[in-house]
Order: structure tokens, then C-alpha cells, then sequence
């Protein structure tokens, strides 16, 4: 299932500016990353209704990424 454009593009909104937040990054380096991420890629694809995930949720999968990736 696939989720609307919009719907999606406030989503990833709120994500990014939630990881920026928990991680301390500027919203652009939070955007960068995101946007070259597994969830984010999951998502635009709408495998396992990623998008229907709460942004809690999909945040926190993000950050265990960025941490696999900083190691």
C-alpha cells in the first residue's frame, strides 16, 4: 500500500526534524542522512506499510542506523 504524496512528505518532516533533535544535528545533515537511509527508502517504496509506523517508531529506527553506520 502506498501512501499519498503529501501525507509522506509530512511525515518525513516530522522524522527528520524528531532525529535531528534526538541525535543533535543540524536539519540539514538529519535531512542528508535520512534521505540515503534503509527507513527512508523502506518507506518511498512502501514496503511493510513503513509509513503507517508512528514517527516514534520510524525515529528511532533511524537512530539505530545512524549508529550501526558511526561504528
Amino acid at each position: 500500500m502506498n501512501a499519498e504524496p503529501l501525507i509522506l512528505q509530512m511525515k518525513y518532516s516530522d522524522i527528520v526534524q524528531g532525529f535531528a533533535e534526538a541525535q543533535h544535528l543540524t536539519l540539514d545533515d538529519a535531512l542528508k542522512f535520512f534521505y540515503h537511509s534503509e527507513v527512508y527508502q523502506l518507506m518511498k517504496d512502501g514496503v511493510s506499510d513503513m509509513h503507517c509506523m508512528s514517527e516514534k517508531y520510524l525515529i528511532e529506527d533511524l537512530e539505530r542506523e545512524f549508529e550501526r553506520g558511526s561504528r
